[in-house]
């Protein structure tokens, strides 16, 4: 899996689009990031799963997907080691991503006040 395969995919889903947050590009649905790449460097996606989910890919696979550190892992951020991940399983996560992003709420704009 390359990056530029992981962001064909990601941009596959309906209504998703490239943002950049951090200094690395997001995948967003209704303005909620449901993955990112380039994180912690350029070998690495992310993905925001539900955590059962989590657990099923970082068990299955964990040579491909390994549960991010800290608090951000215990809610479903889950890295991706792009050389070690196939189309199928990226494109599985991906969709899980999205779909959990896309069933909450649309994110707040801000207005600028305060």
């Amino acid at each position: 899996m390359t990056a530029a395969q992981f962001r064909r995919l990601a941009l596959s889903f309906k209504g998703a689009e490239e943002k950049a947050h951090m200094n690395h590009p997001d995948f967003r649905v209704n303005g909620k990031i449901f993955a990112t790449l380039g994180y912690p460097d350029k070998q690495h996606g992310m993905v925001k799963l539900p955590v059962e989910q989590q657990h099923e890919f970082t068990s299955n696979q964990p040579e491909a997907f390994i549960c991010v550190k800290g608090a951000w892992g215990r809610g479903g951020c889950t890295s991706v080691r792009l050389a070690a991940a196939n189309e199928s399983s990226v494109k599985k996560a991906l969709g899980s991503a999205w779909r959990y992003a896309a069933q909450k709420a649309p994110a707040k704009r801000k207005t600028g006040q305060p």
